[in-house]
């Protein structure tokens, strides 16, 4: 054999082995398209990634979870109906909505479509009818972002039609875990599908987000938002290999890029458990 053969014969495995260790070994950050973003390891209180963290910026419709929550701890009755009215319409104007003036649901029923469909203005009469008023459901929603340490958050409604409701990814993760935290929110924002009764008609809502209906998926909280200034938006707590784990994902520029990112980081995380199982 030849010198040249024989070098080949002795690093040719070596090489192959490098190449393969290299293609296990994956990526230091995940693909992800969303301008900002925070992946967090619940079970080992571990932040796996983010990028543009600590900036706070509009949050669309992520709002809902925050006005779900304050809803829910005033304590009202979930059967009690509500009837939509013109405030309603005047405070989501320009936002397409199924419920007319005059319609009458339980606020059971608004809470579901404010967290499932992110109908807005189920979520303007849930805040309307807080224990004295509107004003003081956009105070208790700053409040309770304090309570959770979100120090960057601050509300001025409870749908996120306005580009003033405003967070970080790292503050918005605080969030998701508090949501997570109650069993209504998670049923309700995990509902594929919900169909009400109203003037005898029946209307048909669906869940906002593709997710919650993949088999291969375990989704269990989430809210997708969008206005023109926050971007596509999605916030999720998900089971990853076993593990709880929060994605907050914002501003992405196309309808199905969030949905395409929160694919992305759960094959990047799957590949940090196979690397580190090796």
């Amino acid at each position: 054999m030849t010198l040249a053969g024989l070098l080949l014969a002795m690093f040719a495995p070596l090489a192959a082995l490098a190449a393969t260790q290299s293609a296990e070994r994956p990526r230091t950050i995940p693909d992800v398209r969303s301008h900002a973003y925070y992946i967090l390891d619940e079970s080992a209180s571990s932040v796996l990634a983010a990028r543009n963290e600590r900036t706070a910026v509009p949050i669309a419709s992520i709002t809902k979870l925050m006005t779900a929550l304050v809803v829910l701890e005033a304590g009202q009755s979930m059967d009690q109906v509500v009837t939509i009215n013109a405030d309603d319409v005047r405070g989501t104007a320009g936002n397409a909505s199924r419920l007319a003036s005059g319609y009458k649901l339980s606020r059971r029923n608004l809470l579901l479509l404010a967290l499932m469909s992110s109908e807005n203005r189920a979520a303007y009469a849930l805040c309307r009818t807080y224990p004295r008023g509107l004003r003081a459901c956009v105070q208790a929603m700053n409040r309770k972002a304090v309570a959770l340490g979100m120090t960057s958050a601050h509300f001025v409604e409870p749908t996120g039609l306005s580009s003033r409701n405003v967070a970080s990814p790292a503050d918005l993760a605080k969030l998701v875990r508090a949501a997570a935290d109650n069993r209504t929110i998670r049923d309700y924002s995990t509902s594929a599908r919900h169909t009400v009764t109203v003037n005898r008609r029946q209307l048909e809502f669906r869940n906002t987000n593709l997710l919650v209906t993949n088999p291969a998926w375990q989704v269990d909280v989430q809210k997708t938002g969008y206005i023109p200034e926050a971007g596509r938006c999605l916030v999720m707590q998900t089971v990853i290999d076993g593990r709880p784990v929060v994605m907050v994902l914002l501003n992405s520029f196309g309808k199905y890029t969030r949905i395409a990112d929160a694919k992305r980081v759960r094959t990047w995380v799957e590949s940090r458990s196979r690397v580190a199982a090796l």
